[in-house]
């Protein structure tokens, strides 16, 4: 009896712990899936990706770049940072706005930097979207002047024709010196506040052009005669406007000339509405001061009426932000054919190249986009002027194209007359004699940009 209740006793408890072991069975299939299914931890972030690949070799270089900087490049840039003794790493990666980084190569270099976990470090890295030219870091402090011996590179005169390797090449080369304040600031002597004086069109330039027309003799006052009847009409249309035109470059009264303030405030806040009264104010402004002038006492007349029409045709058909920009370059152009010339004067430098919305431009400069070899001499204002010989970023008129938002200057030249042009930075020919931006859209470049 004793022995029949023990292997009862001892069967049951067998059934329970197979019971209790069909239920884990079961727990475990349902939660299998629930396991598969669990996410697999954070892929590494693209800055953690290149701070790992630093880690292996001194020098990255993305695959946007490898055609500028090919692997047998990298290798002379790996084995030169290794004679320099330095700590030094490179990290070439495109920048656009909207990545990682907001597109600023400074915030870029913190990423890395702290991702690296390296106390000291000179980090060479491409430059931003805007300014172009390669940017040095260094930590802790400047001992090695990394900064600016990096930033010196875009203004030697050996390096006009570098391509990326050879700027980097050149930026280790700086760095090892130790000297790159000195340096910078030896390359940068002829950048005062006049810009690079050499770059400008010779005064009188334009001479060539204004004679060259093949119009019969007879025919130029009929034209003339014409095109201001048509002016008097659209200036008999819009009340006459007492507003104040100080600014730097005289009208053909005598007055001096700019844009009134409120123009480039609208463009500021990307008041679209806003900047297009405006911008039509400036037009017929600008038809008002051509109606006042004669072509005995104006000479380029016939220039001011050409930008007047071409003014009204792209702003009749203006899109966005960067027709009205182009509005506001031709109303400058035919502003200053219908200035007094006065022997010697350099001719007024168009608007800003990297913002035609912040004026009339103060300087040019020396700017190469990352990646090309040829350097562009660009108008720019003072502010963005300053920026990018501080390697910093200016404020730049952006296009919508193919989806994106890139600078204007990215769109393909010829889906854009105002890339092709820069809204008049670009126009000059080997002689060193401006086209002008009127000639262009009068043949139609604007009209055939716009697909």
């Amino acid at each position: 009896m004793f022995s029949d209740l023990k292997r009862l006793a001892v069967v049951g408890a067998v059934r329970r712990a197979a019971a209790v072991l069909v239920a884990l069975a079961a727990l475990l299939a349902t939660a299998a899936p629930s396991v598969a299914q669990t996410p697999d931890a954070p892929a590494p972030s693209h800055g953690e990706k290149i701070a790992d690949a630093l880690r292996k070799s001194p020098v990255y270089v993305d695959a946007s770049y490898a055609d500028s900087v090919p692997p047998a490049r990298q290798k002379q840039l790996v084995r030169q940072i290794e004679k320099t003794g330095l700590p030094i790493k490179v990290a070439l990666v495109p920048l656009v706005q909207g990545d990682a980084y907001e597109g600023e190569s400074d915030v870029f270099a913190e990423v890395v930097h702290d991702r690296l976990a390296q106390r000291e470090l000179i980090l060479v890295t491409g430059g931003d979207r805007w300014t172009g030219d390669l940017n040095g870091f260094e930590w802790p402090g400047e001992k090695q002047q990394a900064h600016d011996a990096v930033g010196a590179v875009g203004f030697l005169d050996e390096m006009k024709d570098a391509g990326l390797a050879e700027q980097t090449e050149k930026a280790i080369e700086l760095i090892a010196r130790g000297n790159g304040t000195k340096t910078y600031e030896k390359a940068t002597e002829d950048l005062g506040a006049g810009g690079d004086s050499g770059s400008r069109p010779e005064a009188g330039s334009e001479e060539k052009s204004e004679g060259s027309s093949s119009w019969p003799a007879w025919l130029l006052p009929v034209a003339v005669a014409l095109a201001l009847a048509g002016l008097s009409l659209s200036v008999f249309l819009v009340r006459r406007r007492g507003r104040d035109r100080s600014g730097r470059y005289p009208s053909a009264t005598g007055a001096p000339f700019a844009f009134p303030r409120a123009v480039f405030a609208a463009a500021r806040t990307a008041d679209e509405a806003a900047l297009r009264r405006q911008t039509e104010a400036e037009v017929l402004a600008l038809g008002e001061a051509a109606a006042e002038a004669t072509p005995a006492s104006t000479p380029r007349l016939q220039r001011a009426l050409d930008a007047y029409a071409a003014a009204g045709a792209v702003l009749d058909s203006a899109r966005g932000l960067p027709d009205l920009a182009g509005v506001l370059a031709l109303v400058a152009e035919g502003r200053d054919a219908l200035a007094p010339a006065r022997a010697g004067d350099a001719p007024p430098l168009p608007l800003c190249f990297f913002n035609p919305l912040h004026g009339r431009a103060d300087m040019r400069i020396r700017w190469r986009p990352l990646g090309r070899r040829d350097q562009l001499h660009v108008a720019a204002c003072e502010e963005c002027g300053s920026a990018v010989r501080a390697r910093r970023a200016p404020e730049v008129l952006t296009a919508d194209f193919e989806g994106r938002t890139i600078p204007y200057f990215e769109v393909p030249a010829a889906q854009s007359v105002w890339a092709a042009t820069g809204y008049g930075s670009l126009l000059r020919d080997t002689e060193g004699e401006a086209e002008g931006l009127a000639v262009r859209v009068g043949r139609g470049d604007f009209s055939r940009g716009r697909g």
